[in-house]
């Protein structure tokens, strides 16, 4: 059995090196790069990736099946420039592509911020599907929160990713900034709508959700800068929707 690994990229020069090295194992390491400015590409293909060029950003999931399409070995493992494959997982994924009784598998993710390992905030043990046999499953075609959708019910793999997502609070706030403005167009695009005490509403309720009931108060300050992260995520992306909507009213009145 031989494996695929995708990947897509854009300025991820300070991870991809390490992501890259971490999948050797693989048949084929495909990078699908969106327009970087960095040494992103020259560092993939110094450790023998195939790079190609696709600078007509669509959004992650249109993105990923673009590069899901370029895979040509019996099974794909798709993997984030900020993500690790340890050895133990590298050893799991050869073992199951010999002896699969499953299309697909899940994989956790153990998730690294600040000074500690996530356990609680609903990080852990954050089950993805990213292992499959090629033609099997594709991705949503959503721009962003975009997920792998098996033909069949997958399997679950014991051994995990490490993941790196945040390497300062910058980057932190730089994502909650963009997702939330993407998440905010899907939402009205589908007629989602809000109002004052909404936008509050979720805020606060994601708040609580993280640090209370997902337990985040188990993971130290940590554990409440990404409570708060996410209520203020919350908080913008209703903002964004409740202005989409003002902006609509305008111009129709």
């Amino acid at each position: 059995m031989t494996l695929s690994v995708i990947i897509i990229t854009k300025n991820e020069s300070a991870h991809i090196a390490d992501c890259i090295k971490s999948v050797q194992f693989a048949d084929e390491i495909i990078v699908l790069d969106s327009g970087s400015t960095d040494s992103t590409r020259e560092i993939a293909e110094s450790l023998g990736a195939r790079v190609e060029i696709s600078t007509d950003w669509p959004g992650f999931g249109p993105q990923k099946n673009r590069v899901l399409n370029m895979a040509t070995k019996d099974w794909v493992l798709s993997i984030d420039a900020d993500e690790r494959v340890t050895p133990e997982l590298a050893q799991e994924i050869r073992s199951t592509m010999l002896n699969a009784r499953y299309d697909a598998y899940k994989i956790a993710r153990l998730s690294w911020f600040g000074d500690r390992w996530i356990r609680h905030c609903g990080w852990w043990p954050d089950y993805v599907v990213r292992l499959f046999r090629r033609g099997q499953a594709k991705f949503t075609e959503a721009a962003v929160h975009e997920k792998i959708v098996p033909s069949t019910s997958p399997g679950t793999l014991r051994s995990h990713f490490l993941h790196y997502p945040y390497a300062n609070m910058e980057v932190l706030i730089d994502k909650v900034n963009r997702y939330s403005s993407a998440a905010a167009q899907m939402m009205f695009e589908k007629g989602r709508r809000t109002s004052v005490p909404g936008i509050a509403g979720h805020a606060f309720w994601t708040f609580v959700r993280i640090y209370l009931i997902r337990r985040g108060f188990l993971d130290g300050k940590e554990g409440f800068i990404l409570a708060a992260t996410a209520a203020a995520g919350s908080f913008f992306r209703y903002s964004k929707l409740r202005y989409l909507q003002t902006e609509r009213k305008s111009r129709s009145s």
